[in-house]
Protein backbone atom coordinates (compact mmCIF):
# COMPACT_ATOMS: atom_id res chain seq x y z
CA UNK A 1 0.00 0.00 0.00
CA UNK A 2 1.43 3.38 -1.02
CA UNK A 3 1.87 6.03 1.62
CA UNK A 4 0.26 8.65 -0.63
CA UNK A 5 -2.96 7.76 -2.44
CA UNK A 6 -2.31 10.10 -5.34
CA UNK A 7 -2.88 10.10 -9.09
CA UNK A 8 -0.18 8.10 -10.84
CA UNK A 9 2.34 10.43 -12.48
CA UNK A 10 3.70 9.74 -15.94
CA UNK A 11 7.48 9.45 -15.63
CA UNK A 12 10.34 8.43 -17.90
CA UNK A 13 12.80 7.75 -15.08
CA UNK A 14 12.75 6.84 -11.36
CA UNK A 15 13.13 3.04 -11.70
CA UNK A 16 10.65 2.82 -14.59
CA UNK A 17 11.05 -0.95 -15.14
CA UNK A 18 10.16 -1.85 -11.57
CA UNK A 19 7.17 -4.15 -11.09
CA UNK A 20 5.62 -5.53 -7.90
CA UNK A 21 7.80 -8.65 -7.89
CA UNK A 22 10.95 -6.50 -8.14
CA UNK A 23 9.88 -4.39 -5.17
CA UNK A 24 9.03 -7.48 -3.10
CA UNK A 25 12.39 -9.01 -3.97
CA UNK A 26 14.29 -5.90 -2.87
CA UNK A 27 12.29 -5.77 0.36
CA UNK A 28 13.01 -9.43 1.12
CA UNK A 29 16.73 -8.86 0.67
CA UNK A 30 16.72 -5.83 2.95
CA UNK A 31 14.96 -7.89 5.62
CA UNK A 32 17.53 -10.63 5.12
CA UNK A 33 20.40 -8.18 5.56
CA UNK A 34 18.87 -6.46 8.60
CA UNK A 35 17.83 -9.70 10.28
CA UNK A 36 19.86 -12.65 8.95
CA UNK A 37 17.68 -15.12 10.80
CA UNK A 38 14.55 -13.93 9.00
CA UNK A 39 13.22 -16.26 6.35
CA UNK A 40 13.20 -14.15 3.22
CA UNK A 41 13.27 -16.78 0.51
CA UNK A 42 17.05 -17.11 0.24
CA UNK A 43 19.24 -19.99 1.26
CA UNK A 44 21.54 -19.36 4.19
CA UNK A 45 24.77 -19.74 2.24
CA UNK A 46 24.04 -16.80 -0.02
CA UNK A 47 25.98 -13.69 0.88
CA UNK A 48 23.78 -10.85 -0.30
CA UNK A 49 26.04 -8.03 0.82
CA UNK A 50 29.34 -9.32 -0.56
CA UNK A 51 32.56 -10.77 0.69
CA UNK A 52 32.25 -13.93 -1.36
CA UNK A 53 32.04 -14.46 -5.09
CA UNK A 54 28.68 -16.12 -4.65
CA UNK A 55 26.42 -17.98 -7.01
CA UNK A 56 24.07 -15.24 -8.19
CA UNK A 57 26.60 -13.00 -9.96
CA UNK A 58 28.05 -16.10 -11.60
CA UNK A 59 24.59 -17.24 -12.64
CA UNK A 60 23.94 -13.86 -14.26
CA UNK A 61 27.21 -14.18 -16.17
CA UNK A 62 26.22 -17.64 -17.39
CA UNK A 63 22.81 -16.37 -18.47
CA UNK A 64 24.46 -13.59 -20.47
CA UNK A 65 26.88 -15.97 -22.17
CA UNK A 66 24.05 -18.26 -23.14
CA UNK A 67 21.78 -15.44 -24.36
CA UNK A 68 24.40 -13.61 -26.44
CA UNK A 69 26.35 -16.70 -27.46
CA UNK A 70 29.67 -15.36 -26.16
CA UNK A 71 32.57 -17.12 -24.43
CA UNK A 72 33.23 -14.65 -21.61
CA UNK A 73 31.00 -12.47 -19.43
CA UNK A 74 32.03 -10.64 -16.26
CA UNK A 75 29.66 -8.81 -13.92
CA UNK A 76 30.51 -5.47 -12.28
CA UNK A 77 28.65 -3.02 -10.10
CA UNK A 78 28.02 -0.66 -13.03
CA UNK A 79 28.46 -0.22 -16.74
CA UNK A 80 31.26 2.29 -16.14
CA UNK A 81 33.10 -0.29 -14.00
CA UNK A 82 32.79 -2.73 -16.90
CA UNK A 83 34.20 -0.09 -19.27
CA UNK A 84 37.10 0.58 -16.90
CA UNK A 85 37.90 -3.13 -16.98
CA UNK A 86 37.64 -3.16 -20.79
CA UNK A 87 39.98 -0.21 -21.27
CA UNK A 88 42.62 -1.84 -19.10
CA UNK A 89 42.15 -5.20 -20.82
CA UNK A 90 42.47 -3.48 -24.20
CA UNK A 91 45.76 -1.92 -23.07
CA UNK A 92 44.60 1.67 -23.50
CA UNK A 93 47.54 3.80 -22.37
CA UNK A 94 48.21 7.41 -21.50
CA UNK A 95 48.12 9.51 -24.65
CA UNK A 96 46.07 7.03 -26.68
CA UNK A 97 42.99 8.37 -28.40
CA UNK A 98 39.60 6.73 -27.97
CA UNK A 99 36.95 7.84 -30.43
CA UNK A 100 33.32 7.90 -29.31
CA UNK A 101 30.19 9.68 -30.39
CA UNK A 102 28.94 12.97 -29.05
CA UNK A 103 25.55 12.93 -27.35
CA UNK A 104 26.66 10.43 -24.77
CA UNK A 105 26.84 10.26 -20.99
CA UNK A 106 29.84 11.45 -19.01
CA UNK A 107 30.17 7.99 -17.41
CA UNK A 108 31.32 6.68 -20.81
CA UNK A 109 34.03 9.37 -20.97
CA UNK A 110 35.45 9.37 -17.45
CA UNK A 111 36.98 5.87 -17.70
CA UNK A 112 38.92 7.10 -20.76
CA UNK A 113 40.17 10.12 -18.83
CA UNK A 114 41.04 7.91 -15.86
CA UNK A 115 43.42 5.94 -18.09
CA UNK A 116 45.14 9.13 -19.14
CA UNK A 117 43.80 8.63 -22.66
CA UNK A 118 42.13 11.30 -24.78
CA UNK A 119 38.48 11.12 -25.84
CA UNK A 120 37.83 12.26 -29.42
CA UNK A 121 34.20 13.04 -30.19
CA UNK A 122 32.56 11.96 -33.42
CA UNK A 123 29.37 13.58 -34.69
CA UNK A 124 26.13 11.65 -35.09
CA UNK A 125 23.97 10.72 -38.05
CA UNK A 126 20.21 11.23 -38.32
CA UNK A 127 19.55 8.23 -36.01
CA UNK A 128 21.62 9.84 -33.21
CA UNK A 129 24.35 7.23 -33.68
CA UNK A 130 27.96 7.59 -34.70
CA UNK A 131 28.37 8.98 -38.22
CA UNK A 132 30.85 6.73 -40.09
CA UNK A 133 31.92 9.59 -42.38
CA UNK A 134 32.80 11.86 -39.47
CA UNK A 135 34.60 8.93 -37.83
CA UNK A 136 36.85 8.69 -40.90
CA UNK A 137 37.60 12.41 -40.72
CA UNK A 138 38.39 12.32 -37.02
CA UNK A 139 40.74 9.32 -37.44
CA UNK A 140 42.53 11.03 -40.33
CA UNK A 141 42.86 14.23 -38.33
CA UNK A 142 44.29 12.32 -35.38
CA UNK A 143 46.89 10.42 -37.38
CA UNK A 144 47.83 13.57 -39.28
CA UNK A 145 48.55 15.40 -36.04
CA UNK A 146 50.78 12.63 -34.71
CA UNK A 147 48.26 11.28 -32.20
CA UNK A 148 47.64 7.57 -31.64
CA UNK A 149 44.05 6.40 -32.22
CA UNK A 150 43.64 3.13 -30.34
CA UNK A 151 39.93 2.29 -30.03
CA UNK A 152 36.43 3.24 -31.11
CA UNK A 153 33.44 3.02 -28.76
CA UNK A 154 30.20 2.61 -30.70
CA UNK A 155 26.99 3.47 -28.84
CA UNK A 156 23.64 2.05 -29.96
CA UNK A 157 21.66 5.10 -28.88
CA UNK A 158 18.31 4.36 -27.27
CA UNK A 159 18.50 0.80 -28.58
CA UNK A 160 18.74 1.64 -32.30
CA UNK A 161 21.68 -0.33 -33.73
CA UNK A 162 24.37 1.91 -35.20
CA UNK A 163 25.99 1.39 -38.62
CA UNK A 164 28.04 -1.51 -37.35
CA UNK A 165 29.04 -2.77 -40.79
CA UNK A 166 30.58 0.54 -41.87
CA UNK A 167 32.22 1.21 -38.52
CA UNK A 168 33.68 -2.32 -38.36
CA UNK A 169 35.18 -1.77 -41.78
CA UNK A 170 36.74 1.52 -40.69
CA UNK A 171 38.17 0.09 -37.46
CA UNK A 172 39.69 -2.88 -39.27
CA UNK A 173 41.28 -0.65 -41.90
CA UNK A 174 42.87 1.42 -39.14
CA UNK A 175 43.73 -1.47 -36.79
CA UNK A 176 41.54 -0.14 -33.95
CA UNK A 177 39.73 -1.94 -31.16
CA UNK A 178 35.96 -1.75 -31.52
CA UNK A 179 34.19 -1.50 -28.15
CA UNK A 180 30.40 -1.68 -28.19
CA UNK A 181 28.51 0.44 -25.66
CA UNK A 182 25.31 -1.58 -25.23
CA UNK A 183 23.98 0.28 -22.20
CA UNK A 184 20.83 1.09 -24.22
CA UNK A 185 20.57 -1.99 -26.39
CA UNK A 186 20.32 -5.33 -24.58
CA UNK A 187 18.37 -7.55 -27.00
CA UNK A 188 18.78 -5.34 -30.08
CA UNK A 189 20.00 -6.99 -33.28
CA UNK A 190 21.74 -5.98 -36.48
CA UNK A 191 21.42 -8.42 -39.39
CA UNK A 192 20.01 -11.01 -36.95
CA UNK A 193 23.10 -10.77 -34.71
CA UNK A 194 22.93 -9.35 -31.21
CA UNK A 195 24.43 -5.94 -30.55
CA UNK A 196 27.37 -6.56 -28.28
CA UNK A 197 28.76 -9.43 -30.35
CA UNK A 198 30.32 -7.45 -33.22
CA UNK A 199 33.14 -5.64 -31.47
CA UNK A 200 36.26 -6.98 -29.82
CA UNK A 201 34.54 -6.44 -26.48
CA UNK A 202 31.28 -4.92 -25.25
CA UNK A 203 29.63 -3.66 -22.10
CA UNK A 204 26.07 -3.43 -20.80
CA UNK A 205 24.45 -1.44 -18.03
CA UNK A 206 21.72 -2.38 -15.55
CA UNK A 207 21.20 1.17 -14.33
CA UNK A 208 17.90 2.27 -12.87
CA UNK A 209 16.42 3.36 -16.21
CA UNK A 210 18.11 0.89 -18.57
CA UNK A 211 16.68 -2.08 -20.48
CA UNK A 212 16.85 -4.22 -17.35
CA UNK A 213 17.61 -2.72 -13.97
CA UNK A 214 19.30 -3.65 -10.73
CA UNK A 215 19.61 0.11 -9.93
CA UNK A 216 23.38 -0.22 -10.51
CA UNK A 217 25.13 -3.02 -12.36
CA UNK A 218 26.97 -3.89 -15.56
CA UNK A 219 28.53 -6.62 -17.66
CA UNK A 220 31.57 -6.91 -19.93
CA UNK A 221 31.46 -9.58 -22.65
CA UNK A 222 33.89 -10.82 -25.29
CA UNK A 223 34.83 -13.77 -27.48
CA UNK A 224 38.50 -12.79 -27.43
CA UNK A 225 40.47 -15.15 -25.18
CA UNK A 226 43.23 -12.66 -24.39
CA UNK A 227 40.75 -9.93 -23.45
CA UNK A 228 38.65 -12.44 -21.53
CA UNK A 229 41.57 -13.52 -19.35
CA UNK A 230 42.47 -9.91 -18.62
CA UNK A 231 38.87 -9.06 -17.70
CA UNK A 232 38.78 -12.04 -15.37
CA UNK A 233 41.97 -10.91 -13.64
CA UNK A 234 40.69 -7.34 -13.31
CA UNK A 235 37.40 -8.51 -11.79
CA UNK A 236 39.08 -10.95 -9.39
CA UNK A 237 41.22 -8.16 -7.91
CA UNK A 238 38.24 -5.91 -7.13
CA UNK A 239 36.39 -5.56 -3.84
CA UNK A 240 32.64 -5.63 -3.35
CA UNK A 241 30.85 -2.32 -2.74
CA UNK A 242 30.21 -1.27 0.84
CA UNK A 243 27.20 -2.52 2.77
CA UNK A 244 25.77 1.02 2.82
CA UNK A 245 26.05 1.40 -0.95
CA UNK A 246 24.29 -1.93 -1.56
CA UNK A 247 21.60 -0.99 0.96
CA UNK A 248 21.02 2.31 -0.89
CA UNK A 249 20.40 0.47 -4.15
CA UNK A 250 17.99 -2.03 -2.59
CA UNK A 251 16.03 0.85 -1.07
CA UNK A 252 15.66 2.60 -4.41
CA UNK A 253 12.81 0.56 -5.96
CA UNK A 254 10.99 0.41 -2.61
CA UNK A 255 11.09 4.12 -1.81
CA UNK A 256 10.50 5.13 -5.42
CA UNK A 257 7.32 3.09 -5.75
CA UNK A 258 5.91 3.51 -2.24
CA UNK A 259 6.79 7.14 -1.58
CA UNK A 260 8.55 9.18 -4.28
CA UNK A 261 6.30 8.50 -7.29
CA UNK A 262 3.11 8.95 -5.22
CA UNK A 263 4.55 12.27 -3.98
CA UNK A 264 5.18 13.38 -7.57
CA UNK A 265 1.59 12.36 -8.30
CA UNK A 266 0.43 14.89 -5.73
CA UNK A 267 2.81 17.72 -6.55
CA UNK A 268 6.07 17.99 -8.46
CA UNK A 269 7.69 20.09 -5.74
CA UNK A 270 6.79 17.60 -3.03
CA UNK A 271 8.31 14.79 -5.09
CA UNK A 272 11.51 16.77 -5.68
CA UNK A 273 11.81 17.71 -2.00
CA UNK A 274 11.44 14.11 -0.82
CA UNK A 275 13.86 12.76 -3.43
CA UNK A 276 16.36 15.52 -2.70
CA UNK A 277 16.12 14.84 1.03
CA UNK A 278 16.84 11.13 0.55
CA UNK A 279 19.87 12.02 -1.57
CA UNK A 280 21.10 14.53 1.00
CA UNK A 281 20.99 12.07 3.90
CA UNK A 282 22.51 9.35 1.68
CA UNK A 283 19.51 7.07 1.98
CA UNK A 284 19.50 6.89 -1.81
CA UNK A 285 22.33 7.39 -4.30
CA UNK A 286 22.15 9.41 -7.49
CA UNK A 287 22.42 7.82 -10.93
CA UNK A 288 25.36 10.08 -11.78
CA UNK A 289 27.55 11.40 -8.99
CA UNK A 290 28.66 15.02 -8.74
CA UNK A 291 32.32 14.09 -9.26
CA UNK A 292 31.48 12.40 -12.55
CA UNK A 293 30.23 15.68 -13.96
CA UNK A 294 33.72 17.06 -13.31
CA UNK A 295 35.61 14.24 -15.03
CA UNK A 296 36.38 12.15 -11.94
CA UNK A 297 35.66 8.55 -10.96
CA UNK A 298 33.93 8.23 -7.55
CA UNK A 299 35.23 5.72 -5.01
CA UNK A 300 32.24 3.46 -5.67
CA UNK A 301 33.74 2.28 -8.99
CA UNK A 302 35.06 -0.12 -10.10
CA UNK A 303 33.68 -2.91 -7.91
CA UNK A 304 32.33 -6.43 -8.28
CA UNK A 305 28.59 -6.95 -8.63
CA UNK A 306 27.20 -8.02 -5.24
CA UNK A 307 24.80 -10.94 -5.15
CA UNK A 308 21.91 -8.75 -3.93
CA UNK A 309 21.98 -6.68 -7.12
CA UNK A 310 22.68 -9.76 -9.25
CA UNK A 311 19.42 -11.24 -7.92
CA UNK A 312 17.53 -8.10 -8.99
CA UNK A 313 19.17 -8.21 -12.43
CA UNK A 314 18.36 -11.90 -12.88
CA UNK A 315 14.72 -11.26 -12.05
CA UNK A 316 14.60 -8.50 -14.67
CA UNK A 317 16.55 -10.54 -17.22
CA UNK A 318 13.81 -13.18 -17.17
CA UNK A 319 11.38 -10.46 -18.29
CA UNK A 320 13.61 -9.08 -21.06
CA UNK A 321 11.58 -10.20 -24.08
CA UNK A 322 8.32 -8.94 -22.58
CA UNK A 323 9.93 -5.62 -21.75
CA UNK A 324 11.41 -5.20 -25.22
CA UNK A 325 8.24 -6.24 -27.03
CA UNK A 326 6.37 -3.60 -25.03
CA UNK A 327 8.94 -0.98 -25.99
CA UNK A 328 8.47 -1.77 -29.68
CA UNK A 329 4.70 -1.50 -29.35
CA UNK A 330 5.03 1.89 -27.65
CA UNK A 331 7.47 3.12 -30.31
CA UNK A 332 5.03 2.11 -33.04
CA UNK A 333 2.27 4.00 -31.23
CA UNK A 334 4.35 7.18 -30.98
CA UNK A 335 5.34 6.94 -34.63
CA UNK A 336 1.71 6.74 -35.73
CA UNK A 337 0.66 9.56 -33.42
CA UNK A 338 3.33 11.94 -34.71
CA UNK A 339 3.02 11.02 -38.38
CA UNK A 340 2.37 14.09 -40.54
CA UNK A 341 3.09 16.51 -37.68
CA UNK A 342 5.81 19.12 -37.18
CA UNK A 343 7.84 16.75 -35.02
CA UNK A 344 10.98 15.11 -36.40
CA UNK A 345 11.30 11.41 -35.59
CA UNK A 346 14.95 10.25 -35.73
CA UNK A 347 14.06 6.57 -35.29
CA UNK A 348 11.13 6.47 -37.69
CA UNK A 349 13.11 4.54 -40.28
CA UNK A 350 12.77 1.35 -42.21
CA UNK A 351 14.18 -1.27 -39.88
CA UNK A 352 15.04 -3.87 -42.53
CA UNK A 353 18.30 -5.33 -41.16
CA UNK A 354 17.74 -4.00 -37.63
CA UNK A 355 15.74 -5.14 -34.63
CA UNK A 356 15.73 -2.05 -32.39
CA UNK A 357 14.78 -1.89 -28.72
CA UNK A 358 13.68 1.76 -28.17
CA UNK A 359 14.87 2.30 -24.61
CA UNK A 360 13.48 5.78 -25.25
CA UNK A 361 11.53 7.16 -28.18
CA UNK A 362 13.17 10.46 -29.14
CA UNK A 363 11.29 13.26 -30.89
CA UNK A 364 12.80 16.52 -32.06
CA UNK A 365 10.75 19.68 -31.85
CA UNK A 366 10.80 22.11 -34.78
CA UNK A 367 13.48 24.77 -34.86
CA UNK A 368 12.65 27.46 -32.27
CA UNK A 369 11.01 30.60 -33.57
CA UNK A 370 12.45 32.72 -30.81
CA UNK A 371 16.03 33.14 -29.68
CA UNK A 372 17.35 32.72 -26.17
CA UNK A 373 16.04 29.90 -24.05
CA UNK A 374 15.96 26.31 -25.23
CA UNK A 375 12.37 25.59 -26.25
CA UNK A 376 12.32 22.12 -24.68
CA UNK A 377 12.72 23.76 -21.27
CA UNK A 378 9.38 25.50 -21.74
CA UNK A 379 7.64 22.39 -23.02
CA UNK A 380 8.86 20.20 -20.16
CA UNK A 381 7.88 22.87 -17.64
CA UNK A 382 4.33 22.83 -18.99
CA UNK A 383 4.35 19.02 -18.93
CA UNK A 384 5.31 18.96 -15.26
CA UNK A 385 2.24 21.03 -14.43
CA UNK A 386 0.20 18.12 -15.81
CA UNK A 387 2.21 15.53 -13.83
CA UNK A 388 4.02 14.39 -16.98
CA UNK A 389 7.72 14.09 -16.15
CA UNK A 390 9.77 13.68 -19.34
CA UNK A 391 13.13 15.20 -18.41
CA UNK A 392 15.48 12.21 -18.32
CA UNK A 393 18.65 14.31 -18.54
CA UNK A 394 19.41 13.24 -22.13
CA UNK A 395 19.19 16.71 -23.64
CA UNK A 396 20.63 20.25 -23.86
CA UNK A 397 24.27 19.13 -24.03
CA UNK A 398 26.41 16.89 -26.28
CA UNK A 399 27.58 15.26 -23.04
CA UNK A 400 24.85 14.50 -20.54
CA UNK A 401 23.63 15.18 -17.89
CA UNK A 402 23.31 18.83 -19.00
CA UNK A 403 25.32 20.22 -16.08
CA UNK A 404 28.41 18.18 -17.04
CA UNK A 405 31.59 20.26 -17.33
CA UNK A 406 32.37 19.99 -21.06
CA UNK A 407 35.88 21.36 -20.62
CA UNK A 408 36.70 18.55 -18.18
CA UNK A 409 35.34 16.07 -20.78
CA UNK A 410 37.74 17.51 -23.40
CA UNK A 411 34.74 18.40 -25.54
CA UNK A 412 35.08 21.44 -27.79
CA UNK A 413 31.81 23.18 -28.65
CA UNK A 414 31.26 23.21 -32.40
CA UNK A 415 33.17 19.97 -33.00
CA UNK A 416 29.97 17.92 -33.42
CA UNK A 417 27.32 20.36 -34.69
CA UNK A 418 24.60 17.81 -35.45
CA UNK A 419 24.82 16.30 -31.96
CA UNK A 420 24.66 19.77 -30.45
CA UNK A 421 21.56 20.69 -32.49
CA UNK A 422 19.82 17.44 -31.55
CA UNK A 423 20.61 17.96 -27.87
CA UNK A 424 18.83 21.32 -27.96
CA UNK A 425 15.67 20.03 -29.62
CA UNK A 426 15.20 16.51 -28.23
CA UNK A 427 12.44 15.28 -25.95
CA UNK A 428 12.53 11.59 -25.02
CA UNK A 429 9.32 9.69 -24.50
CA UNK A 430 8.90 6.70 -22.15
CA UNK A 431 8.54 3.19 -23.56
CA UNK A 432 9.03 1.21 -20.35
CA UNK A 433 6.73 -1.56 -19.12
CA UNK A 434 4.86 0.75 -16.72
CA UNK A 435 3.71 3.15 -19.44
CA UNK A 436 0.35 2.34 -21.04
CA UNK A 437 -1.06 3.42 -24.38
CA UNK A 438 -3.55 5.67 -22.56
CA UNK A 439 -0.70 7.41 -20.77
CA UNK A 440 1.27 7.64 -24.00
CA UNK A 441 -1.77 9.22 -25.63
CA UNK A 442 -1.80 11.88 -22.90
CA UNK A 443 1.83 12.62 -23.74
CA UNK A 444 1.30 12.85 -27.49
CA UNK A 445 -1.87 14.89 -27.08
CA UNK A 446 -0.08 17.35 -24.81
CA UNK A 447 2.90 17.69 -27.14
CA UNK A 448 0.83 18.14 -30.29
CA UNK A 449 -1.32 20.76 -28.60
CA UNK A 450 1.62 22.57 -27.03
CA UNK A 451 3.75 22.70 -30.15
CA UNK A 452 0.86 24.24 -32.08
CA UNK A 453 0.65 27.19 -29.66
CA UNK A 454 2.21 30.26 -31.35
CA UNK A 455 4.58 30.83 -28.38
CA UNK A 456 6.41 27.64 -29.35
Amino acid sequence: MKIFQAPKPISISLSPNTEKDDVRLALKMILRIISPGTEAGFTSHQNLVGGKRGTDAEKLEEEFKKYLGVKYAFAFNSGRSALMAILQASDIQKGDEVLLQAFTCNVAINPILERGARPVFVDVDDTINMDPEDLKKKITHSTGSGQTPKAVIIQHTFGWPARIDKILEITRENNLFLIEDCAHSLGAKYEEQFCGTFGTVSFFSFGRDKIISSVFGGMAVTNDEKIGKRLEKFQRQLDFPSNLWIFQQLLHPILTNYLILPAYGLNQYLGRIILGFFHKISLLSKAVYKKEKEGEIPKYFPKKLPNALAILALNQFRKLERFNNHRRVMAEFYEKEFKNTQFILPLSKEQRDRLPIFMRYPVLIPAPKFGGKIETDRILKEARKRKIYLDDGWRKSPVVPPDTNLEKMNYNLGSCPRAERIAKSIINLPTHINISKNEAKKITGFLKKTISIPHF
